[in-house]
């Protein structure tokens, strides 16, 4: 990656397999989130670069040998892959950190979820055979196929940027496809360095495309765009709307994971210094800067007051710092803008009624005042239908609210137009599944919070989005399903005009 000195990465778009400038020339500063210092200066696309990205990768595949190579061979690189990743993850994950400013400890198990991920659908594409279809008749020949569904346009966040574009780069490459990446335009370097790895791994030219960019010029002719089959999009709902309302226009196929509002349910008899733990983690990991973080906290009544004082007690003794700081436990948001709307969400909520038991404000520590931090907040007194727990923050904003019995827990926790994730903390294995089963959300944890497997699969219920995006669902969404029929006997039927 050629960096002109450390820190400070130029770069450029990749298209047809070609380094080039963006057309209109435009360029942008990537400062690192938890003290402004300078990152990257990126080429910055308009919708001109975009098409001519969209060309190559269907010329790409319409014309080049990818769609046609064995699937052991596209698994194969896949694996290649992985293996470069793995050579080069200290300098992967000192990237991650940089763009987005969290710990580098959380930007290493992000690496450890990328090569876990493309090893999986790497070892998933070499066997995916199709299957036989019986007709009824010893004469005929029916099965199904899977193929490649064709150009995909890949719109990918900021938060877990190298992770997120693998969920879609990997069954992507593995079924086949094309594609072009828009990463988020505040989060680019480690998007470039994928494209340099696919490069050395022996990926053909014009497969893998990178625009980078603002979404309303970068990214929006993904959505729209005749040459384009298939648009995966993580991201905020009002932008996933966008996209789906686009993408009908062609009757493309879509994927979307459009955020959370997670709940998590404690039991009173859960083991109260584990759910103690996991409820902190499950909101305050990254900042709160994820798609299924636990930001709703939902209590028995008889544990209620003993376990949130407890949270608060902890909350209040959160470090916050830099990615490089041994001692920070998290770190800052990922903006200015992304900071004051945290603020004003949080103003929003007490003006509701919400009681401030801890956080609420920037933090006034000297080494923190460059970066875009906000103390980890807990709020208790939440009401049912409120602002603050039917929007997501997407922030470090934990809201309490109580509970009767079971029904009145899965009452409470399926009361969102979100359903993506969500935990179950309680002793009683029995009342655990009961309770898991009846949760509308995309994946329930019990007695845990946040891991997740390449294998599993992993999409949202409600206005969380359409699609999954990983186990074998996952190579799905990137395929299409043929039925091949051959009557191995064929002659003349006469349905009309028999012959005498």
């Amino acid at each position: 990656m050629p960096r002109d000195k450390i820190g400070v990465l130029m770069a450029e778009l990749f298209i047809g397999g070609e380094w080039m400038s963006a057309l209109a020339g435009g360029t942008r500063e990537i400062r690192c989130p938890a003290d402004g210092s300078l990152v990257a200066t990126v080429d910055e696309a308009d919708g001109d670069d975009t098409e001519a990205a969209i060309d190559a990768a269907r010329r790409a595949f319409d014309n080049g040998p990818w769609p046609g190579t064995p699937a052991a061979e596209r698994g194969d690189l896949l694996l290649r892959a992985a293996d470069l990743i793995t050579r080069d993850k200290d300098a992967y994950a000192r990237a991650e950190s940089l763009d987005t400013g969290k710990r580098l400890v959380e930007s290493e198990y992000d690496m450890a979820d990328v090569v876990a991920c493309l090893r999986y659908f790497g070892k998933l594409a070499a066997n995916e055979p199709g299957r036989i279809v019986d007709a009824g008749n010893p004469n005929v020949s029916s099965r199904i196929v899977y193929e490649p569904v064709g150009v995909c346009g890949l719109i990918t966040p900021w938060n877990y940027p190298l992770l997120q574009a693998i969920w879609k780069v990997a069954p992507a490459l593995a079924a086949g496809n094309t594609f072009v990446l828009k990463p988020s335009e505040l989060t680019p370097s480690t998007a470039i360095m994928l494209m340099r790895t696919l490069q050395e791994a022996g990926l053909p030219d014009g497969v893998a495309n990178l625009v980078l960019g603002a979404g309303a010029q970068a990214g929006a002719p993904l959505a729209g765009h005749p040459d384009v089959d298939l648009v995966s999009f993580t991201g905020g709902l009002a932008t996933g709307t966008r996209i789906a309302a686009a993408a009908a226009a062609t009757v493309k196929k879509v994927a979307l994971e459009l955020g959370g509002k997670n709940p998590n349910i404690v039991f009173a008899d859960a083991d109260f210094e584990t759910a103690v733990d996991y409820a902190i983690t499950a909101v305050f990991l990254h900042s709160g800067q994820v798609c299924s973080a636990g930001a709703r906290l939902i209590v028995q009544n008889e544990l209620h007051d003993e376990f949130v004082d407890e949270v608060v007690r902890r909350t209040e003794r959160i470090r916050l710092g830099g990615p490089f700081d041994p001692d920070a436990e998290t770190g800052p948001l990922i903006s200015a803008a992304h900071l004051e709307k945290i603020e004003h969400y949080v103003a929003a909520a007490m003006t509701e009624g919400a009681t401030l038991r801890t956080g609420g404000w920037r933090p006034q520590d000297e080494r923190l005042k460059d970066g875009f931090y906000y103390l980890p907040t807990v709020l208790t007194d939440v009401k049912q239908g409120t602002y603050a727990v039917r929007e997501e923050a997407f922030g470090p904003v934990l809201t309490v609210e109580r509970f009767t019995d079971e029904d009145d827990a899965v009452r409470i926790a399926n009361d969102t137009h979100y359903g993506l994730a969500g935990g179950v903390f309680t002793k009683d294995g029995d009342k655990a599944q009961r309770v898991a089963a009846r949760l509308r959300h995309g994946t329930i944890w019990i007695n845990d919070y946040h891991p997740y497997l390449p294998q599993a699969e992993w999409g949202g219920f409600k206005r969380s989005g359409v699609g999954r995006e990983l186990g074998r669902a996952g190579l799905a969404e990137y395929q299409e399903a043929k039925h091949i029929y051959q009557n191995l006997k064929p002659g003349p039927q006469y349905w009309f005009s028999r012959p005498d």
